[in-house]
């Protein structure tokens, strides 16, 4: 499998795990430009890549915006949202 080979959705995400084991879950994450608006909270820690594209999210009551390359890393438990991105961002979340 290519990362870069996706399908973007109309609207919405697609979410397609890549690996997964008892410490460890890899999602390949694509985005369009029209997100739910939806407050996580997780289970465990996120350390998730921007591949292509742009976001915007609210995570502990704080504003980020990361582009193609950059990364974060959000704890467990820390409430974030996606507030907007843009058509085809491509995202990669590791869940440990």
């Amino acid at each position: 499998m290519n990362i870069f080979n996706y399908i973007t959705p109309n609207i919405g995400e697609t979410f397609t795990t890549l690996f997964e084991n008892k410490k460890i879950k890899i999602i390949q994450i694509v985005s369009s430009d029209s997100v739910e608006k939806k407050v996580y909270i997780q289970e465990e820690d996120e350390f998730v890549f921007i591949l292509e594209g742009s976001a915007k999210l609210r995570i502990d009551g704080d504003i980020k915006e990361i582009t193609k390359g950059e990364y974060l890393y959000i704890p467990a438990q820390m409430p974030h949202e996606i507030l907007e991105t843009t058509h085809g961002t491509l995202w990669l979340a590791i869940y440990f």
